[in-house]
């Protein structure tokens, strides 16, 4: 972690593992050292629904803890492969129940900045603009800066 100081801000960024999310956290750590801020990694979490070829069948777990701790999990490791394991700011990681723009918006609220990357790991690969970062530009409660490698 970087050295202790004031906060002065906090940054949001949505990470889901996608190397734009990856991207965008980085970006969000060189801003947040240079303002003082302290970022907070944003991942989405769903109890997961299956279709097979015979219908709806259960997930393999709908352990609320067990979910939050799989995503809390994705999140440490996806920071670690942008950042590092001493980022120039602080980062916090935060799983939120939700749908990942869902989440985003929640977390938005208070925020000085919320960062998303272009596309994430869902849709279509030929859009220019994710659903979610799409979503996040109409109905943020901060300035929302969609980062594009």
């Amino acid at each position: 972690m970087a050295e202790q100081r004031e906060e002065t801000g906090r940054i949001v960024v949505g990470v889901d593992g996608s190397e734009p999310s990856k991207q965008a956290l980085r970006w969000a750590v060189r801003q947040a050292d240079l303002t003082g801020a302290v970022v907070e990694a944003v991942i989405a979490w769903e109890y997961p629904t299956f279709h097979g070829a015979r219908g709806w069948f259960p997930p393999g777990s709908t352990d609320e803890a067990e979910l939050e701790g799989k995503a809390r999990r994705e999140a440490a490791r996806a920071v670690a492969d942008a950042v590092g394991p001493q980022p120039a700011a602080e980062v916090r990681i935060v799983p939120r129940y939700g749908s990942p723009a869902g989440a985003l918006i929640e977390a938005s609220r208070g925020a000085s900045l919320l960062v998303v990357g272009s596309r994430g790991l869902g849709g279509f690969s030929g859009m220019l603009l994710g659903s979610v970062a799409q979503h996040c530009t109409r109905h943020a409660t901060c300035p929302v800066l969609v980062y594009r490698g």
